[in-house]
């Protein structure tokens, strides 16, 4: 299948969780802006109509998008990526949906924003929900000591965090160093060619 992404946005929790999930892909990479591919086609026409990132094409021609829905069908590849219980998917789906409504969406006008009292506005909402998803977590990890899409989600809005100046409760420094001490984060950030969370220094783009 291929995978379609842009270093440093949304789609690397979807490149973690494939890597944790040892699925084979290819990595194409999608410049945002241009809507362009690395040999020059077009992104939009030519493979996903909403022209961002990520999306993931099966090898029967499945066109998938919408970073909660490609961790689900990923997860279900490889069940020890969802929560234990009976009510596991489902309490990981919900914090799938909450990362992507609530965390990921204003943060893309906050990267983009000249208005200060907007951007104040937002930092608080921002705050305020990352206070939240803290007090949810069970252990090293949100459900506990099982590594979970939510987890490569939660992540990835963190570095965005640290890409405004935006500060997080402490607990998630251990959270970080957990994730990051995982062979496949460590190999995504390799591919992507970013630095270790706290390492990380220069804003990139956001989808």
């Amino acid at each position: 299948m291929d995978f379609y992404h842009t270093p440093g946005s949304s789609s690397q929790a979807t490149h973690i969780l494939l890597r944790e999930a040892k699925l084979e892909f290819r990595p194409r990479k999608v410049d945002i802006f241009t809507r362009t591919l690395e040999d020059g086609s077009d992104y939009y026409t030519q493979v996903n109509p909403n022209a961002y990132v990520p999306a993931l094409v099966l090898d029967d021609g499945m066109l998938l998008t919408e970073n909660a829905a490609i961790i689900d069908w990923i997860a279900g590849q490889s069940p020890i990526l969802i929560p234990d219980g009976r009510l596991g998917r489902t309490r990981h789906l919900q914090m799938l949906a909450f990362l992507s409504t609530e965390v990921q969406k204003p943060f893309i006008p906050l990267f983009f924003l000249e208005d200060e009292a907007e951007q104040s506005r937002l930092r608080e909402i921002l705050s305020q929900r990352f206070r939240w998803v803290a007090s949810t977590l069970e252990g090293d990890f949100l459900f506990g000591g099982r590594f979970t899409g939510a987890d490569a989600f939660l992540y990835v809005m963190l570095r965005w965090a640290a890409m405004v100046g935006l500060e997080t409760p402490g607990i998630f420094e251990a959270f970080v160093e957990a994730v990051e001490s995982r062979g496949a984060v460590k190999a995504v950030l390799a591919a992507e060619e970013l630095q270790p969370l706290y390492a990380a220094a220069s804003p990139l783009p956001a989808t």
